[in-house]
């Protein structure tokens, strides 16, 4: 079976914005966007319970509503779990992000970086779900496989799910957003 490169991922996603199929930096604003109301469904619920005040369970339906709704604005064809593995996936990367800054503010630097890594590559992971860019489970063999052939051939690091976010996904792009 023949897995991507990374030169041909990018290709892919040039084609997808040629034909104004994707707009990655909105999408990408709107995964944060939905990452924070993920956020804000645990906060209510949280806040429910500490206080006994149910009306944090009606903030939280609406919330959990809009959620949906944006959601379904990313992750359009459900495959199997795709649904819940994608909400799941920005969730952690939420999560992450606010452990490594709670981190590096106690003074650990080092283990800050290392979650901070880990909520990047959750974050591509969802980007290649989002942007199907291979049968599950393909990419992370392609990532494997262009890893033991830059390992023979003595070339640079290969790329990896961070590679998704860093050359595919930039919500500062304006030129597209045109």
């Amino acid at each position: 079976m023949n897995y991507p490169s990374l030169p041909s991922l990018l290709e892919k996603v040039a084609q997808l914005r040629a034909n104004g199929a994707i707009d990655l930096s909105t999408e990408e604003d709107l995964s944060i966007a939905v990452m924070n109301l993920v956020s804000i469904e645990e906060h209510c619920f949280f806040s429910s319970q500490k206080t006994g005040n149910q009306s944090y369970l009606d903030l939280l339906d609406q919330v959990r509503q809009a959620r949906a709704e944006l959601l379904g604005q990313l992750i359009d064809r459900h495959e199997g779990e795709s649904w819940c593995i994608s909400k799941h996936l920005l969730a952690a990367t939420m999560r992450l992000i606010e452990v490594g800054t709670k981190r590096r503010a106690a003074g650990q630097p080092e283990l800050a970086r290392q979650t901070f890594d880990r909520a990047y590559q959750l974050y591509g992971l969802f980007w290649s779900l989002r942007l199907k860019l291979n049968e599950p489970g393909a990419i992370a063999t392609a990532v494997s496989a262009e890893a033991r052939a830059s390992e023979k051939s003595g070339s640079t690091k290969p790329w990896d799910y961070r590679a998704i976010v860093d050359k595919l996904v930039d919500c500062c792009d304006e030129r597209a957003k045109k």
